[in-house]
């Protein structure tokens, strides 16, 4: 696990808009996408399209809508996190 991944999982442990995420992990704007896919892929995140509802995005729907998705951390994301 990179330590991008480890920082926005860091943030995930509760529901978080886009927006409060990237206020709070401190990554690039332009990186924060990129690592919020890998965790994705590998099943570590969930995306939600407010606070209670998740969905399963493709890659090209997360592109369009990253920015407008919530996301928190799975369980397996969390058991990930805590290993490190």
């Amino acid at each position: 696990m990179s330590e991008a991944e480890f920082a926005v999982l860091d943030e995930l442990y509760f529901v978080t808009s886009y927006q409060e995420l990237q206020a709070q992990c401190g990554l690039p704007e332009g990186e924060l996408p990129a690592v919020l896919w890998q965790l994705i892929e590998k099943g570590w995140v969930k995306c939600l399209v407010d606070p209670q509802e998740e969905i399963e995005v493709t890659q090209q729907v997360f592109e369009q809508r990253y920015n407008h998705l919530y996301y928190l951390a799975s369980k397996q994301g969390l058991l990930m996190h805590n290993k490190k």
